[in-house]
């Protein structure tokens, strides 16, 4: 075969892309002390006499981007250089292939001087010859300075790579006195910077990329021999942990793939199987240790009240990022007001359930709250009762005026212990909580009875609770979480209960009730007859925990209505691996009742068809025999992420047409065309974004509750008649007309014929 055919080899090379982002030197600290380094880098001032050289790397392997910012980090250097003849003299060079003398220590006297002409330096090129740098320095010394009458230090900024030996010069220069720092660019070979750096190595070697970290290391090291100290007397060196990393190539066997030799004893191709190799680029870590000069920052006396964040801004000043109506003063001093008319009636827990601690903690919750809310000008009257038995008014609404007497006041009320009677409390202070007065309508102030506990009432609280509201006076509820349910059950709405997790977050929730003591809530239908069912996808697409928010956001809704069976009935269907039946319509004639079982509802998981569910509903659920009330409003509320709703626009479809309203909440970034289909008519539709969307569409979904429970119904749909009876409408009324062997005003009996 001719010799042309001969083929070489083919070797392939694969580099994996860089991670772009991650950091070669990594200091393992907090965010707050980063920042502390970085300023404290501003606060450093070199005054001694000294002679500092810099040698910056221009050879090829750096590149002229990494060469700027050598020169960027030398000129941030000098920023802190006390430059003059008699104290810091400065000089550079520039090493690739030859050593090449950018200007002497004794070229320039000030500091301007010197940093225009290191920004002047132009990049050259070339191999990188460090060790030839070096030697050029051992045997015609540091360039204009004054020899050993002075500390010589040497500001080697560089890659690494040096293509000859560096070792025995650098040590050469270490033992004539020279102090060496290695200061690496771009992707360092840190064991080259280790071999050229004096002891201690890791205070002695840096990174040029990060320009503040890496000045505050030199600073910190200089300071230690007195050339450098901090301009505030409170510094201090510190070590951290941090890490630096090196970029190698690493090669890895891929396989064998087929390949073509060419033979030199025969005129042939001959086909061979050949190793075939990849390469690719990985960090190396290396574990070290940081030493870096940190200041007292400004943030260091948390000088922000009330939760505020500090946040530092330059040298010594600060932000305050503060919480809501805490930000009108530059530290997140109390500047709240109340401009309602309000008697405003604190009921703090006193009982044993809550123990001292916790009343302690109620006690201080007032005593903050009056103190940045109540002014010379305020309108909101005070005052304060404790329960636990029974009902004590320690403070009647209205007596103090002055707040420090309102204050000191609050100290003198005493913890009493006992059982929690709650129930018994609010209808007490329903009662004679608020005086005697007889004003009435527009001359009357709101009154407001504030609610402070951590434990369960003892007794029952619905009635005393709707007693209470019957008197017009607006519940709310303070607490920790586990009494977040017997408080939203106390006032009506979760709109009106602040739950607090630990004593600070307890004074975070002042601005909240603040807020809530003025508000006005839009009338609701309440007392509006309606039966609701709600169907809960809980198929394996949902999850546990979406399907708890699912229930949370159904017990709110629950709670804005009057559950009882004259009322509001509520029933609840879950689907997944099967549909299930929670409880029914006449099943909890009670919100208590009702708020425990929708917590209870099962999570059933595997694959759900909403088309099911909603037959389910149809057949078992609203009927007259499972519940279901002739002549109400009826409506269904189905919670469904997205999947399984492709067979349930006809089950839908079928139940409007039998005079039961359908609104879907669909979950989820897109609506599908399934979810669409079933929704039907356009306002019948609320699209959630997300599972914790939820509770920001509950307003939506009770106005359109609201209005389906006030439309005209059709008292024979769904038909109120059992076993196929017929329903006919008469006289504003209906009445049913039963098959042969049913009789009753619904067919519900069966008939038998008495022999004769």
């Amino acid at each position: 075969m001719p010799p042309f055919l001969l083929l070489e080899t083919i070797c392939i090379f694969l580099f994996s892309r860089v991670p772009p982002s991650l950091p070669l030197q990594e200091v393992h600290v907090s965010r707050e002390t980063i920042g502390k380094i970085s300023v404290a880098s501003k606060m450093m001032w070199c005054s001694a006499a000294v002679d500092i050289l810099f040698l910056l790397d221009g050879s090829n392997s750096v590149g002229k981007g990494s060469f700027e910012r050598s020169k960027h980090f030398a000129i941030t250097v000098c920023d802190a250089l006390d430059i003059s003849t008699e104290r810091v003299r400065v000089g550079a060079f520039q090493f690739s292939s030859t050593p090449h003398l950018e200007f002497p220590l004794d070229s320039f006297s000030t500091q301007q001087e010197v940093k225009a002409k290191i920004k002047r330096m132009i990049f050259k090129g070339g191999r990188t010859e460090t060790g030839l740098a070096l030697k050029y320095l051992l045997n015609r010394g540091f360039p204009g300075g004054r020899n050993a009458s002075v500390p010589q230090i040497l500001v080697i900024v560089t890659d690494g790579k040096s293509q000859g030996h560096v070792a025995l010069p650098a040590k050469q220069l270490k033992e004539k006195g020279v102090t060496v720092f290695a200061v690496g660019v771009r992707f360092p070979r840190w064991e080259e910077l280790h071999a050229l750096a004096s002891e201690p190595r890791e205070q002695h070697v840096l990174l040029a990329e990060q320009v503040e970290d890496a000045t505050n290391g030199l600073f910190s090291t200089l300071s230690n021999s007195a050339i450098c100290s901090s301009t505030t007397p409170d510094c201090r060196v510190e070590a951290h942990p941090c890490e630096r990393r090196t970029l190698e190539m690493v090669r890895e066997f891929a396989g064998n793939a087929p390949c073509w030799r060419g033979s030199r004893r025969a005129p042939a191709v001959l086909a061979a199987h050949c190793p075939f190799y990849s390469w690719k680029r990985v960090f190396l870590a290396h574990p070290a240790t940081c030493y870096r000069t940190t200041c007292p920052g400004p943030c260091d006396s948390q000088p922000c009240q009330n939760g505020g964040t500090c946040v530092p801004e330059g040298l010594d000043g600060y932000q305050c990022l503060c919480p809501l109506a805490f930000g009108g003063e530059a530290n997140c001093a109390p500047k709240l007001s109340l401009e309602c008319r309000v008697d405003l009636l604190f009921l703090l827990d006193s009982s044993a359930g809550t123990t001292l601690d916790g009343f302690l903690r109620a006690k201080a919750f007032v005593k903050q709250f009056v103190q940045a809310v109540l002014s010379e000008d305020s309108r909101a009257r005070v005052g304060v009762a404790t329960y636990s038995r029974e009902l004590l008014v320690a403070v009647p609404i209205g007596e103090y005026q002055d707040v420090p007497d309102l204050v000191r006041s609050l100290d003198g009320i005493p913890f009493r212990g006992g059982p929690t009677l709650m129930g018994s409390a609010l209808r007490q202070a329903a009662d004679r909580g608020f005086g005697s007065a007889t004003r009435t309508g527009q001359d009357r102030p709101r009154r407001v009875v504030v609610l402070l506990t951590e434990s369960r009432s003892e007794d029952e609280v619905a009635g005393p609770a709707r007693h209470a509201r019957a008197r017009e006076l607006l519940l709310l509820g303070v607490g920790s979480e586990a009494v977040r349910a017997e408080l939203e059950e106390i006032t009506g709405s979760p709109k009106h209960v602040m739950v607090y997790s630990d004593p600070q977050d307890l004074l975070n929730q002042i601005p909240e009730l603040q807020g809530k003591l003025c508000s006005r809530q839009r009338p609701g239908c309440r007392t509006q007859a309606l039966d609701l069912v709600f169907m809960l996808d809980t198929s394996a697409s949902v999850g546990p925990e979406n399907f708890a928010q699912m229930q949370s956001f159904v017990r709110s809704c629950a709670l804005q209505f009057e559950v009882n069976p004259d009322v509001t009935q509520v029933g609840l269907v879950v689907y997944g691996s099967q549909v299930q039946t929670a409880f029914g319509l006449d099943a909890k004639p009670t919100q208590a009742a009702l708020l425990r079982a929708i917590s209870q509802a099962p999570y059933l998981g595997g694959v759900g068809s909403a088309g099911t569910a909603l037959l389910h509903i149809y057949d078992k659920v609203m009927t007259v025999q499972r519940g279901a009330r002739p002549g109400v409003p009826k409506a269904v509320v189905v919670l469904i992420g997205g999947r399984g709703a492709e067979d349930a626009a006809v089950p839908a479809q079928k139940l409007r047409n039998n005079g039961i309203s359908v609104l879907v909440m669909g979950v989820g970034p897109v609506l599908s065309e399934g979810l669409r289909r079933l929704a039907g008519p356009r306002d019948s539709l609320i699209h959630v974004a997300a599972y914790t969307d939820l509770r920001y569409h509950q307003d939506v979904l009770i106005e359109w509750l609201c209005g389906e429970a006030k439309r005209p119904v059709n008292l024979c749909k769904p038909s109120p008649c059992m076993n196929e009876g017929s329903c006919v409408l008469q006289n504003g009324s209906y009445r049913c007309e039963c098959r042969d062997g049913w009789e009753g005003p619904h067919c519900e009996n069966r008939f038998l014929r008495r022999p004769r």
